[in-house]
């Protein structure tokens, strides 16, 4: 897959992305790169981080890969459960790391108008990168998730959250994920063709 035909779009979690954590990185240094920006980091509303995700890949006239931290991922799940069809056609896979379990015990407040979590198949390749001391979310969680979305999986040991707190900078390792995934893109391209 040529990087140059392909839009990634960076969903960041509660809170955003600061500039030195991994998901700011990789906007800097993939070709074709855009962060979806939301009203509102700290109090996020479902209906508009919805609808800026929407707004975002319908604004895009090249096919989009779309990269999401924690409620950045459970995003990508409503938003496709309800997608305009020629909008959704843009989107070729997605890449969901640490997705935050909006349903488990002591879940943050801002985060539980998320909840219930979709358990509708994406309907494009997707894999799933979790870790197993995640506070976000347990092994379990992630891999229920993966597999009600019909994505693969993978469980990193000791990664925590996938974030700054938990030493993800750069996180040039996760690059081997994001090559995965566009592997799978493929793979499904051909099997429709």
């Amino acid at each position: 897959m040529r990087s140059q035909a392909i839009r990634y779009l960076i969903l960041p979690g509660w809170q955003g992305s600061p500039a030195d954590h991994w998901q700011s990185h990789w906007e800097r240094v993939l070709p074709n790169a855009r962060r979806v920006e939301q009203a509102d980091w700290d109090q996020p509303d479902r209906a508009a981080w919805v609808t800026a995700l929407e707004h975002a890949i319908d604004a895009e006239r090249t096919p989009v890969i779309l990269i999401a931290h924690s409620l950045g991922c459970v995003t990508v799940a409503h938003w496709a459960g309800q997608a305009d069809s020629d909008v959704l056609r843009r989107v070729r896979g997605a890449l969901l790391v640490a997705p935050a379990d909006v349903e488990r015990a002591g879940c943050p407040e801002p985060l539980t108008g998320f909840a219930p979590i979709p358990r509708a198949m994406l309907p494009f390749p997707s894999l799933l990168v979790g870790s197993d001391n995640d506070h976000a979310a347990s092994p379990q969680r992630a891999l229920a998730m993966a597999s009600d979305w019909g994505s693969e999986a993978v469980i990193l040991a000791g990664a925590g959250h996938i974030n700054l707190k938990s030493g993800h900078r750069t996180w040039e390792s996760g690059f081997v994920h994001l090559y995965r995934l566009q592997g799978l893109v493929e793979e499904s391209a051909r099997r429709l063709a």
